[in-house]
């Protein structure tokens, strides 16, 4: 079974908006204790974190989207977002959401996201 599915990547041009979603097979209320992160992997370079919602609503982010991205979580869809603004040509990478609950985790397919200059 599919955990993870992200959706809304696409081409944009830069300064333009995205909102990923990322929609979680699990049960509710195992999504509700779940840590949710979304990661990112441009070609060439190492994924790399780029937000985290825990399961109480803490958020944290990596330094080069502060100010442009907002992670949010609606439990009640079991879905995870991330919605970026202000987007730049270095935001262009593939786009991945990751649940964590305990040992479990889990990770989407990805989404590419594509900023052109």
């Amino acid at each position: 079974q599919v955990q993870l599915v992200e959706s809304g990547g696409g081409l944009v041009q830069a300064g333009g908006s995205l909102r990923l979603s990322c929609s979680c097979a699990a049960s509710g209320s195992a999504f509700i204790a779940s840590a949710m992160d979304w990661y990112r992997q441009a070609p060439g370079k190492q994924r790399e974190l780029v937000a985290t919602i825990s399961s109480a609503g803490s958020i944290d982010y990596v330094d080069s989207v502060k100010g442009r991205f907002i992670i949010s979580r609606d439990n009640a869809k079991k879905t995870v977002y991330l919605q970026m603004n202000s987007l730049k040509p270095e935001d262009t990478a593939v786009y991945f959401c990751r649940r964590r609950l305990g040992t479990y985790d889990y990770w989407g397919q990805g989404t590419q996201v594509t900023v052109s200059s």
